[in-house]
């Protein structure tokens, strides 16, 4: 059974009775992010373009995100004009819908109920479309009855994950006051002005992460980037009780929390998964779980993430908790979070770069964002990398402030005199000198630490 429902495109619209939908919800969330950019953000980490039932509203979704993405203004005027440009206004209803929008008598406060309510219909409706076939088929006799019970298994499971909560997980709640902290970096690395790297001779390199810095570190698969990674998050919020996130689209956070505590504890990762765990391995982690439980770290391993999602949470992270450090795990898993068609994946990669840049100033935080390399330093007879080995490398080395590559030789030559150490070149420095800094690598621990320091 089906009615007609005005359609803001201009005609009527077949509207399926059964079909879940909330047409004021809809509105609601265009009105509230029309009014207000704080809503964008909230609506862009629980709503997208596919989730709304009405394919306008969806259009007028996405150009709201789009025009917030590249740091403009999204109201009735821009947004029409936008909409004009792409030609698609008239398919909107014209710009009386959009004017229309802004004059319901919304709250813009519930924006994010709006959101739910909407993510909920979608969800409710995309999962009748998927039994409603499936129903069909077992009907019809055209499948596999086992086949079409894993089908809808499979569709189940991806349901949930589209209702998992927004991924933000904080080690603990506790957190010391702003004095406490005070007194900490003063004590620690009070002569730096930026974040605290870990590492000695890149503090003296750098003064520490910059607010406002876009910072690339690369190297081959299995050279120990996101270790590397680690090892700054450890010193920014283990060590010095400074907010910092991770977005890791690679690892889940269990990995994550292990290979914190391997390094922080030194017991070996690959007694932890094996779970060869002796009496004094679990007291040296018993031992270290305060410093680690107290530290204002958060981990984001939420599927699917995008740069739409890292810019809405990390502004909230910044507004709630003083954000210092964001870590992205890695660039090119990362999608761009827009309805824009990119020419190629190196043009996407070159929108996201900037766009990371652009959030680093707008923060003024420091991003620090791994990236993978070609397959040049195997094919040369000197393995170190360049610069120029970065992959879809053609932004990338523009918009960074710092690039740092990561190289081990023993890697290549088991044999290698240097077994044992790591090179962390500064390829790039916006700001200061380039440098090579040697360090020791203890990959069992999952960290690197500075040569002078134990490396028992």
């Amino acid at each position: 059974m089906s009615v007609f429902d005005d359609d803001p495109g201009g005609g009527p619209e077949v509207i399926e009775l059964h079909e879940p939908n909330d047409f004021g919800a809809e509105r609601g969330i265009l009105a509230s992010m029309l009014f207000d950019r704080q809503a964008i953000d909230v609506v862009s980490q629980i709503v997208k373009g596919k989730h709304y039932y009405r394919p306008a509203h969806e259009k007028i979704h996405n150009v709201i995100v789009d025009l917030n993405a590249a740091g403009g203004i999204a109201d009735p005027i821009t947004v029409a004009n936008e909409l004009n440009r792409r030609g698609e206004l008239e398919k909107v209803g014209g710009r009386g819908y959009i004017h229309g929008l802004v004059a319901d008598a919304i709250r813009v406060g519930n924006a994010e109920t709006y959101a739910e309510i909407v993510r909920e219909r979608f969800v409710a409706r995309d999962f009748a479309k998927a039994t409603r076939r499936a129903t069909q088929a077992l009907l019809e006799g055209r499948e596999d009855a086992q086949a079409i019970i894993a089908e809808v298994q499979a569709r189940i499971t991806e349901t949930e994950a589209d209702q998992a909560e927004d991924g933000l997980h904080l080690l603990s709640a506790s957190m010391g006051d702003t004095l406490d902290l005070l007194e900490e970096i003063a004590t620690n690395k009070g002569r730096l002005t930026g974040v605290p790297t870990g590492f000695t001779d890149l503090d003296a390199l750098t003064q520490g992460w910059q607010g406002g810095q876009f910072i690339i570190v690369a190297g081959r698969p299995a050279m120990g980037k996101s270790t590397l990674a680690d090892d700054f998050l450890r010193a920014c919020s283990i060590k010095h009780s400074l907010p910092s996130v991770i977005f890791s689209l690679e690892m889940g956070r269990n990995e994550l929390n292990m290979r914190i505590l391997s390094a922080e504890a030194r017991v070996g990762l690959h007694l932890m998964r094996s779970g060869n765990l002796d009496e004094d391995d679990w007291n040296r982690i018993a031992r270290c779980m305060p410093l680690v439980t107290g530290a204002p770290l958060y981990i984001d391993d939420s599927p699917n993430l995008d740069l739409a999602q890292i810019r809405a949470k990390a502004r909230r992270l910044k507004e709630r908790q003083g954000l210092r450090l964001i870590v992205i795990d890695y660039l090119q898993l990362l999608g761009s979070g827009t309805s824009r068609r990119f020419e190629s994946r190196q043009v996407e990669v070159s929108y996201i770069s900037r766009n990371l840049k652009l959030l680093a100033k707008e923060l003024d935080v420091p991003i620090i964002a791994l990236a993978q390399l070609n397959r040049g330093p195997e094919q040369r007879t000197e393995k170190k990398p360049m610069v120029s080995d970065l992959r879809e490398s053609g932004s990338l080395e523009q918009d960074a402030d710092l690039v740092i590559l990561l190289h081990r030789e023993d890697a290549y030559e088991k044999e290698s005199a240097r077994a044992g150490e790591a090179d962390v070149i500064v390829g790039k420095h916006r700001n200061g000198a380039t440098a090579t800094i040697t360090v020791a690598s203890q990959l069992h621990y999952s960290r690197f630490v500075d040569m002078t320091r134990d490396t028992n």
